[in-house]
């Protein structure tokens, strides 16, 4: 390395280490949104866990990508479906963050591990390949986060109709709205049951009535069905016979949406059968038809 090589790195280097002490100490931008989330006396709101004590690494790289990436570069956050995973948003951006890193990596170390066999590429397939990578793999957590959230809402709408039988089951027995909403949320033992107890729970230590919880719960996740049962159970009353029937035909009218989809869902698979079953009829009719072609030729 000559005199003015090892002078430009390490200038370089000073600089580097100034701009990022200055970085460092340059006043923090706090983000409004967030401020106020943490002032309201919202249902939804969750301590935020300390950033230097029990959380991994990811974490740590989601705290700093969220408060300080630009919330143009983070794109579209999908809240409903993390919210229905219960994945915090500071771990989903360390997620995309991680992914990042390695589309941006790898082509890098293949491109090293090429030029030690002897094959040299110019510096810009490299860098444009890493730079589509990189961007490509950070919408991997958006397809997961996506793909899970839709199962969940599926098992979620399952696991309610039952849950409106119950009630109506309970509003007929003659327990009260409030009631039969908690009795029926501790029949079942499943993670859907698991998170009505939770928000009952919640509404009830706050003074909170049951269906705005419910309602509030909806709006979180994404579930017009949980806001239908809690309007019928605001509007219910006393009428234990009416708010039965009700119930039930809303019950059934879920039951009947969810076989219909599952129906379209078999539909589809398969449609889809139909390729492979076809091609391997295919295969079968050439390795049944190829000696008799064969001894043609030959013949000829």
């Amino acid at each position: 390395m000559s005199t003015l090589q090892a002078a430009l790195l390490a200038g370089g280097t000073v600089g580097l280490g100034l701009a990022l002490i200055v970085w460092r100490l340059a006043p923090a931008h706090p983000q409004l949104a967030g401020a106020l989330q943490r002032l309201a006396p919202d249902r939804a709101q969750q301590k935020l866990p300390d950033i230097a004590h029990g959380t991994t690494v990811q974490d740590r790289l989601g705290f700093w990508v969220q408060r300080n990436a630009p919330s143009i570069s983070l794109g579209r956050t999908p809240t409903r479906e993390l919210a229905m995973l219960r994945i915090p948003v500071h771990r989903y951006y360390g997620e995309k963050a991680l992914f990042f890193g390695i589309g941006l990596v790898f082509p890098a170390l293949a491109a090293g591990l090429l030029a030690s066999l002897g094959v040299h590429a110019p510096i810009v397939v490299p860098l444009g390949v890493s730079l589509a990578l990189a961007v490509a793999m950070s919408f991997v957590p958006d397809y997961n986060a996506r793909s899970d959230a839709k199962g969940a809402r599926a098992e979620f709408s399952h696991a309610l109709s039952a849950y409106i039988d119950l009630v109506a089951l309970e509003r007929h027995s003659g327990s009260g709205s409030t009631q039969a909403l908690e009795v029926a949320a501790q029949v079942g033992d499943s993670w859907v049951f698991q998170r009505l107890r939770e928000e009952l729970a919640r509404a009830r230590w706050s003074g909170t009535p049951p269906w705005d919880a419910l309602t509030d719960l909806s709006s979180e996740l994404g579930l017009p069905e949980l806001a239908e049962l809690a309007d019928i159970m605001r509007l219910s009353g006393e009428e234990g016979s009416t708010v039965y029937a009700t119930l039930r035909a809303r019950s059934a009218s879920m039951r009947n949406a969810l076989l219909s989809q599952e129906l379209s869902a078999a539909n589809v698979d398969g449609e889809r059968m139909t390729v492979p079953v076809t091609a391997l009829a295919m295969v079968f009719l050439a390795l049944l038809a190829f000696p008799a072609v064969l001894r043609i030729v030959e013949s000829a």
